[in-house]
């Protein structure tokens, strides 16, 4: 009998470690977040909003999901606030994630669904916004990307870029968007449909950094500045450590944004477009910066 009741013990215990390394292998993300609005007048704080720039991150139990939209500034000439599009629409990415209503598998849907529920307000929002959205699927521990204009994101693993997503534009410095224009008005604007989204997916591993940040961060930091920047926080796990590197990261976009002979990648582009330029692009700012634990 006693031999027995060990015996008991110690398949119980096999079972409850079994579980318990199966919990610890599920992937996660830990973020931090920072960003500026262009305007350099004081302005009140809200949630989830820097300048035009909204973002959102989001937890559920299949999923972490982060996202950010960069509002059209040129909605500001009609009276319309090109903030509020962008901000609600990554709100109501960030409530329908948080209800269970999206595929962890795919981002470019979970973009649609709130940008039909945007069509179906009562009171219209309008507006137009580039979006990115990323899903890290816990159950099969692959990333999900959905992009939409130039907004994005990068992947690092081991000291290189291993996925980063490419600019969507009909041309020059004006790139695909989600818009919600007014009645009468949709034959003058341009508007892209959700599915037009560039997707991707990739495998995670421990220690993976993810990057997601409006263009205001990409189009004044080169490719090899941020990978520097995100090569400081591999692996690591401590959520105010990747705080100083976000805010490293932002500040280091808003100072060069300002800089009026740095040759940033916004001129670089133009100069490529026959648009002889230079300098910075003064622009709202947002990074989500993000490591893999598993």
């Amino acid at each position: 009998m006693h031999s027995l009741l060990i015996t008991g013990r110690l398949i119980s215990r096999a079972i409850w470690n079994g579980l318990a390394l199966q919990r610890r292998s599920e992937p996660c993300l830990v973020s931090a977040v920072c960003g500026f609005s262009k305007d350099r007048k004081i302005q009140r704080l809200i949630k989830g909003q820097f300048g035009d720039d909204a973002w959102f991150t989001a937890k559920y139990k299949t999923a972490d999901v982060l996202g950010v939209a960069d509002g059209v500034g040129g909605w500001r000439a009609y009276g319309i606030d090109p903030g509020e599009f962008s901000l609600h629409l990554m709100r109501t990415c960030e409530r329908l994630v948080k209800l269970g209503r999206f595929t962890p598998t795919n981002p470019s849907e979970l973009l649609a669904n709130s940008y039909y529920e945007l069509m179906s307000h009562k009171k219209a929002i309008l507006g137009s916004s580039t979006a990115c959205v990323v899903i890290l699927n816990k159950e099969n521990s692959t990333l999900y990307t959905a992009n939409i204009g130039d907004s994005g994101y990068m992947v690092v693993r081991r000291g290189r870029i291993v996925r980063k997503s490419e600019e969507q534009q009909h041309y020059f410095n004006t790139p695909f968007q989600l818009s919600l224009p007014p009645p009468g008005a949709r034959r003058d604007v341009l508007s892209d449909r959700p599915d037009a989204a560039a997707q991707d997916n990739i495998p995670v591993e421990d220690g993976d950094v993810i990057l997601v940040a409006t263009d205001g961060v990409f189009d004044n930091l080169p490719h090899n500045v941020i990978l520097n920047e995100l090569l400081k926080v591999q692996g690591e796990r401590c959520a105010s450590r990747l705080q100083m590197v976000a805010n490293s990261i932002a500040w280091m976009a808003r100072n060069l944004s300002f800089d009026e002979t740095f040759i940033s990648p916004f001129a670089e582009s133009a100069f490529a477009n026959g648009i002889n330029t230079i300098g910075g692009k003064p622009d709202d700012i947002t990074v989500i910066l993000a490591t893999v634990a598993i």
